[in-house]
């Protein structure tokens, strides 16, 4: 099968990673003040099972976000997105009633958004991105960061396809 479009995302913006970077050293300085030093942290102190199931979730929710990604591969058949680690789907082209780049402005933010004006929104950033209308009236906006690409490509499989 000929691919024509594949692009992967991840979260890159610079100050998402710093706001981790802080968030990832509240509790390096919390096990050190209070395992190796022995000093309490903080006024109401966490247990110290406690501040290591505190650290142990915040470099989890760190990992996730280093690991997590959008991978999205058109062709002349369908379009699969996978947002690594939670949704994985395909929508063939003869399921598909519209489609066009738009830009989309503000969803409430970057992730998975549900229940938008778009239907759901698949997006690591930016403000562009593939919106889909299916034939059952489900709507999905997979964002981009080639939206130009993305739009030639789309063009051409509509024309191809009979989709408005």
């Amino acid at each position: 099968m000929e691919q024509l479009f594949k692009e992967q995302q991840k979260f890159r913006q610079w100050w998402l990673w710093l706001l981790f970077i802080a968030l990832g050293l509240l509790p390096v300085y919390g096990i050190y003040q209070q395992l190796i030093l022995g000093e309490q942290f903080g006024n109401k102190p966490m247990s110290d099972a406690g501040l290591l199931l505190f650290a142990v979730f915040v470099y989890g929710l760190i990992a996730l976000f280093w690991f997590m990604r959008l991978n999205t591969t058109i062709d002349a058949h369908e379009i699969s997105i996978h947002y690594v680690p939670f949704v994985k789907k395909k929508f063939k082209w003869s399921s598909v009633k519209s489609a066009q780049v738009v830009n989309y402005g503000f969803v409430g933010g970057w992730g998975i958004r549900l229940w938008t004006a778009h239907g759901t929104v698949y997006n690591t950033s930016g403000n562009m991105g593939l919106a889909i209308t299916l034939h059952n009236g489900k709507k999905i906006l997979v964002g981009t960061q080639r939206a130009a690409a993305l739009d030639k490509l789309v063009t051409a499989i509509k024309a191809k396809h009979s989709i408005d």
